[in-house]
C-alpha cells in the first residue's frame, strides 16, 4: 500500500497521520479513515513497520510535527511496537489501535501498546474497528481544541448518532438491521 492522502477539509495538509505495520492491518484501520473522511479531517495513510522499515518509523514519526500532523494514529498487531516507538519519536498524541491477531485475537496486541513504561505515552483505544473508529474520534476531539470545523463536525456526528438511537428506542417494534422489507441482507 502506498501513502494515501485525503484533503477533506479547508486544510491544505493531513492533520493526522495514520500508520500501520503492514497491509494486513488496513482491514481494520481504514475504519479510521472513513471516520476521519466523514468528519472532514485531512489525514493521511501509510505503511511504517516498527520492525521492517525502523528507519522509516524514525523518520516519520521525528518529522510529523515539522510536516503539519498534530495526531498519529498507530495500529499494530501481535507485539505491536509500531505505537510505543511512535511516540518515542514525536511529542505528538500518538493514539494506538490493537489489530486483532490470529493467535491471541488481539489481547496480546492490547497488552503491548497499553503496557507502555512511564514517560512515553499512548493512547490505547479497543481491539479492532471499534477501537479504530473511536481512535478517529478522539483525535478529532484533540484536534478540535484547535481547529473549530472539525469540533463541529463531531458535535454534529454525535447528535446524528443520539438521533438515531432516539429513534428506534424499542428494538421489538422496529425492524431487525439485518432486514428490510423481509429481505435478508
Amino acid at each position: 500500500m502506498t501513502a494515501k492522502t485525503n484533503h477533506k477539509s479547508s486544510s491544505a495538509h493531513p492533520l493526522v497521520g495514520i500508520i500501520m505495520g503492514s497491509s494486513s492491518d488496513w482491514e481494520t484501520m481504514e475504519h479510521a479513515s472513513k471516520t476521519l473522511s466523514n468528519l472532514g479531517v485531512p489525514h493521511e495513510t501509510k505503511i511504517v513497520s516498527a520492525h521492517r522499515t525502523p528507519d522509516l518509523l524514525f523518520d516519520y514519526a521525528a518529522s510529523a510535527e515539522m510536516h503539519g500532523l498534530e495526531v498519529i494514529i498507530a495500529g499494530a498487531g501481535g507485539a505491536a511496537h509500531l505505537p510505543g516507538m511512535t511516540a518515542s519519536k514525536t511529542v505528538l498524541p500518538v493514539l494506538g489501535v490493537p489489530v486483532e491477531s490470529k493467535a491471541l485475537k488481539g489481547l496480546d496486541s492490547l497488552l503491548s501498546i497499553a503496557q507502555m513504561p512511564g514517560g512515553i505515552p499512548v493512547g490505547t483505544l479497543a481491539i479492532g474497528k471499534a477501537g479504530a473508529i473511536n481512535a478517529a474520534l478522539l483525535a478529532a476531539a484533540i484536534l478540535g481544541a484547535k481547529h473549530p470545523a472539525i469540533r463541529e463536525a463531531l458535535r454534529k456526528f454525535r447528535a446524528e448518532q443520539t438521533d438515531r438511537v432516539l429513534a428506534n428506542p424499542d428494538p421489538s417494534v422496529s425492524p431487525a438491521p439485518s432486514t428490510i422489507k423481509g429481505k435478508r441482507k
